[in-house]
């Protein structure tokens, strides 16, 4: 089975579409955020009521999940939930590819969550106060907990890679068998179960970004 032809190529990047896509998302989700961001009123419109109330959905679902110190991460946790749906979305568009459909944008974005939450973890707690988190409660299980912590926060980033991969790439798989076996028409209810699976990985991601800052933020007992 061939992979499809895309609309849009970068040269040099024929043989890499999710590169490609990642910048054209990139591009897309700036100018729209420019766009709406120049011309901001009172009564929003169309754009601009769009973005308030995605952002105001992403800041009170983190005060839920991490209280409302968690707001200030709203910019890296917004940032990956726009840039994961559009990304699962545009590649259910015949010519798009999905970015999050390659293991490589994954892991990017899998080691900035990884980097980002034990450097909040330190900067709130010091380094010292950082790693007690990792030993327990309990003084002397201390030598026990502190490598399976470890190993375990070693394993996020891959689980948040392969979990994300393997939905989106399985689902563009199968809907390209489907265009295959059905040239004139992909069914319906497959594309509605893409976008159903596409809006859950982005709240997955999302929600265990979250857990992991709350993690790093919370204070030892």
């Amino acid at each position: 089975m061939e992979e499809p032809l895309h609309y849009i190529n970068i040269p040099g990047f024929e043989h890499y579409p999710h590169v490609t896509y990642t910048w054209v998302i990139i591009v897309l989700l700036a100018v729209s955020s420019f766009l709406v961001g120049r011309s901001l009123k009172l009564v929003p419109e169309e754009g601009q009521n769009f973005f308030e109330v995605a952002v105001d959905g992403i800041a009170n679902f983190m005060d839920e999940v991490m209280g409302h110190e968690g707001r200030r991460y709203i910019p890296l946790i917004g940032t990956l939930a726009f840039f994961i749906l559009t990304s699962n979305l545009i590649g259910l568009i015949p010519g798009f590819a999905s970015p999050t459909a390659n293991v490589n944008t994954n892991a990017a974005m899998a080691v900035t969550v990884f980097l980002a939450y034990h450097y909040i973890g330190i900067k709130k707690h010091g380094i010292v106060g950082y790693l007690k988190l990792f030993t327990g409660p309990i003084w002397w299980l201390a030598p026990l907990i502190f490598p399976i912590e470890i190993i375990a926060h070693l394993a996020r980033p891959l689980t948040l890679t392969l979990r994300l991969f393997g939905n989106i790439k399985g689902e563009d798989i199968v809907l390209l068998i489907l265009a295959s076996l059905i040239p004139l028409l992909i069914p319906v209810p497959m594309m509605f179960l893409a976008i159903f699976t596409s809006i859950i990985q982005t709240v997955i991601f999302s929600l265990l970004s979250m857990f992991y800052i709350a993690g790093a933020l919370e204070e030892h007992h």
